[in-house]
């Protein structure tokens, strides 16, 4: 009976704990990746990235940082502040999961090179709504992921906005709340 509670216990803990890892499934919870933005505008809004399609400059570019990605996108420094607004009720609106989409398309380039050799394939400016995963860092909600955009989606007139107007992060999922109901009944049997 001892070996059944302390399974039990270890089965809870688990399923619990899984519970407050997994990604977020609406845009503007907290995060527990504290340098998400951070990384976020280390990659896409980065300081001398070439503003050109010049591929000799985008070559040496991406040459210097690295081209352990073989897609990547870069936003113009100036639109740091409109990429972060895609993150409040104001800029975007909830696509998916923890995802939002910008209400207005943004210009940026994408560079497709050869892994690991940097030889670049293409430079392509596009036009598009930004697709961000949001999460809440340091009480603002933030972008920590570029999410690609291939079908050319556009907000929904229907969605509601990222985050709501007094700024509150939007309430925790179902998906935590059954994880929590299901150790009710696990803790009164193994009690």
């Amino acid at each position: 009976m001892a070996a059944l509670r302390v399974c039990l216990s270890l089965t809870i803990c688990f399923l619990l704990a899984h519970g407050t890892l997994a990604k977020n499934d609406a845009p503007c919870q907290l995060t527990s990746w504290k340098s998400g933005f951070k990384t976020f505008i280390k990659r896409h809004i980065p300081n001398g990235a070439p503003t050109s399609l010049d591929q000799n400059e985008w070559e040496n570019y991406i040459r210097k940082g690295g081209c352990d990605r073989p897609t990547q996108s870069f936003l113009h420094p100036r639109d740091e502040e409109r990429v972060k607004a895609v993150c409040t009720e104001r800029g975007g609106k909830t696509y998916k999961d923890n995802l939002c989409i910008s209400r207005e398309p943004f210009n940026f380039i994408t560079v497709r090179s050869v892994k690991d050799t940097c030889g670049i394939k293409s430079i392509t400016p596009e036009t598009k709504h930004l697709i961000l995963a949001c999460e809440v860092l340091e009480n603002q909600c933030l972008p920590v992921h570029f999410e690609g955009n291939p079908d050319n989606d556009r907000p929904s007139n229907n969605a509601r906005g990222c985050r709501d107007p007094q700024g509150r992060s939007h309430a925790p999922s179902f998906k935590t709340t059954w994880l929590w109901l299901l150790s009710v009944p696990l803790i009164i049997i193994s009690g």
